[in-house]
């Protein structure tokens, strides 16, 4: 009988490192299909973003065929309501990219329209009118406003840039301006 229990010893201590040894590989199994798990959200995830950056393009692409289309008097109209709506989109970082995207055309077909259809050259030379012109009615319609503030609001990135741009075209400072404006009053 010792014997028996002596081999039944051997056993359960055999049976216990084989349940070991299975807790182990179960434990290495789980954490492989937890990396497997999560390389698979991964890839679902950037799959996702390929679809959506495909559909963007082809989205891109169909306003840029519908934009091309439309006429330049047209497009010029469109650039106008969009910024009088929106003027604080004209910030110092906004140039020809952003407008193009603004209007969903090429930058290609955004130079042909300031080439062929304003008295502007460039897309550039455009938002610089636009911002003196706002600054020079947020001059006017809220004398509350500081110099810096007008600056910012109209889209210039230092009350510096405004002097120099309102010096260059119109011969005096922002603040000469509105000594004008009150003078007038």
């Amino acid at each position: 009988m010792a014997k028996k229990i002596e081999e039944l010893e051997q056993e359960i201590a055999r049976l216990e490192q084989e349940n070991e040894r299975l807790d182990i590989e179960n434990v290495r199994l789980l954490a492989r299909n937890l990396q497997m798990s999560e390389q698979l959200n991964s890839w679902y995830e950037l799959r996702q973003r390929v679809n959506w950056l495909k559909e963007e393009i082809e989205r891109g692409h169909r306003l840029s065929l519908q934009a091309d289309m439309v006429d330049d008097a047209e497009l010029l109209a469109m650039l106008e309501v969009r910024l009088e709506q929106e003027p604080k989109l004209v910030t110092p970082e906004f140039g020809t990219k952003e407008l193009a995207e603004l209007l969903a055309v090429s930058q290609a077909r955004l130079m042909r329209l300031f080439r062929n259809s304003t008295i502007f050259k460039s897309p550039e030379e455009y938002l610089e009118n636009f911002r003196l012109v706002r600054a020079l009615q947020l001059l006017r319609e809220h004398p509350q406003y500081g110099i810096a503030a007008v600056s910012v609001e109209a889209g210039y990135n230092s009350v510096r840039t405004l002097q120099r741009r309102m010096t260059d075209v119109l011969g005096m400072t922002p603040v000469e301006f509105r000594l004008l404006l009150e003078k007038k009053k």
